[in-house]
């Protein structure tokens, strides 16, 4: 049975034209998605991370934010972060781990020994082997040690095998990006957090009240552009088509608001493509020359690209979808990624996301009063992920996946264990409806932080409804609640 697209959002798409939901209001399932929902999945930057409406209580990711890596702290506490934990986790640059009753933690890292590596070697290749994906590059760096290995292989077609240092697509991971620029310049003092999107951006619905802020942590209400039929067709028809932003917009438009600003949380590929606007607006630049003067060089990030066509920088791994017309597999290595633009174009290796994963976490390139409003999390509808300015929590790990066809990532970063984690992978075909990036990381961090364990939830067992998972796991992917596509 061929494997389902399932959108990223564990919301129902509303049919184009059907009335704004009332705020608060509850969104139930449908039947099976239409070619709408399709779209938000090939976008799904937000790979299985199923972030809409609907709020729960708390804030990131429970005891485990502050938890020692696995088997260094068995007792690690899940019921959630005290007064003491939240500011560990909070902090700018956070260095000595405590416990969740303020307590040093002990050591800070899970050493990479012997066993522990053959632990996750096996980890890997049941995952890589259970969920058929073609290859997949793992790097867990720790204080202690570092774990860097590929596997599988980048060419399904050739056999050739996977290696370390191939340029990969990073779909949603882009949103890091391009919200870092947005807050490059508000530190500037170009720009505030609260300014309304309509000050920069004409034609916006709800333009006067939706703010910077909600267009960064996805509580705009804006229907995503990704959901649109039009949209879909348009993509699978021509993968090879070149989209302008102004273009996705207007696909998004055309549809009625989802609720009042600041009501719900819902990932919208829509809200990232607008701050891309006012990035080259106010920093008087393309979006990509922009974010490599104020974001790639000061972070040292050498093989990071914003690619504007399809050029896909040598060497690259083939990447391998099922996000067709007709659901068949296809390489998608060469479709053109301007349809996720600012919200999932970019292209990047593991060697720099590493880099990228402390960076985004400990806000370097960013004042300490940025970075602390950055990281003020906003509830979301899956369990122990909340959603900051472009970023999200997970058990603990701060950070963003991202998904589009061909490629999934996840690049998150755990403050009580100044732990990076990067995985990428070149399909962002589903097992048993959930996105492979999330069954990479939470088989490693079962072995190396048990309590601290990535996951996002997958699809219901044989349902039909829109599932969370897509990628996007909370990324361009554009699916991301399921960080993904694009």
């Amino acid at each position: 049975m061929p494997n389902r697209v399932t959108t990223a959002r564990a919301t129902t798409p509303r049919r184009p034209g059907a009335a704004p939901r009332r705020p608060g209001a509850t969104r139930t399932a449908a039947a099976r998605p239409a070619p709408a929902a399709v779209a938000l999945a090939l976008a799904g930057l937000l790979a299985s991370a199923g972030c809409s409406g609907g709020s729960s209580a708390g804030s990131p990711a429970a005891g485990a934010v502050t938890a020692v890596p696995a088997a260094l702290s068995p007792s690690a506490s899940a019921s959630g972060p005290s007064a003491s934990a939240r500011a560990t986790l909070l902090s700018p640059s956070p260095t000595t781990p405590t416990t969740s009753s303020g307590g040093s933690a002990g050591p800070t890292a899970l050493p990479l020994t012997p066993d522990v590596t053959a632990r996750l070697d096996t980890a890997v290749q049941r995952v890589l082997t259970e969920a058929s994906v073609p290859g997949v590059i793992v790097n867990l760096s720790t204080p202690q040690g570092e774990y860097l290995k590929a596997f599988g292989v980048s060419d399904k077609v050739a056999g050739t095998a996977m290696v370390t240092g191939l340029n990969m697509r990073i779909g949603s991971e882009t949103k890091t990006f391009t919200v870092t620029g947005l807050l490059r310049l508000v530190d500037q003092g170009k720009a505030g957090l609260d300014d309304p999107i309509g000050k920069y951006v004409s034609g916006v619905p709800n333009g006067d009240t939706i703010t910077l802020r909600q267009l960064s942590d996805m509580r705009s209400g804006l229907f995503s552009y990704t959901q649109d039929e039009d949209f879909v067709a348009a993509l699978q028809a021509d993968p090879q088509r070149s989209f302008t932003p102004d273009q996705l917009l207007a696909y998004a438009f055309k549809h009625p608001v989802n609720f009042a600003p600041g009501a719900e949380f819902d990932y919208s590929n829509t809200n990232t493509v607008l701050i891309g606007k006012v990035i080259e607006k106010l920093g008087g630049q393309p979006l990509g020359e922009f974010l490599k003067k104020e974001v790639f060089d000061p972070a040292d990030l050498g093989r990071t690209v914003f690619p504007t066509t399809n050029a896909f920088p040598q060497p690259h791994s083939q990447g391998y979808t099922n996000q067709t017309a007709d659901g068949t597999i296809a390489d998608a290595t060469d479709w053109n990624p301007s349809w996720g633009w600012a919200a999932g174009a970019m292209i990047s290796d593991q060697a720099d996301m590493k880099k990228w994963a402390k960076v985004l976490a400990t806000g370097t390139l960013l004042t300490p009063q940025t970075q602390a409003q950055r990281l003020q999390p906003q509830p979301s509808a899956v369990p122990d992920t909340w959603y900051g300015l472009g970023v999200f929590y997970n058990h603990g790990w701060i950070g963003h996946n991202g998904s589009l066809p061909g490629y999934q990532t996840v690049v998150v970063y755990l403050p009580s264990a100044q732990a990076s984690l990067v995985v990428l992978l070149n399909t962002d075909i589903t097992y048993k409806g959930s996105a492979p990036s999330t069954l990479f990381a939470k088989a490693i961090t079962e072995v190396v932080s048990p309590g601290n364990v990535y996951d996002l939830p997958a699809a219901p067992a044989g349902g039909d409804e829109p599932s969370a998972t897509a990628d996007a796991s909370v990324s361009t992917s554009v699916t991301p609640p399921a960080p993904s596509t694009a």
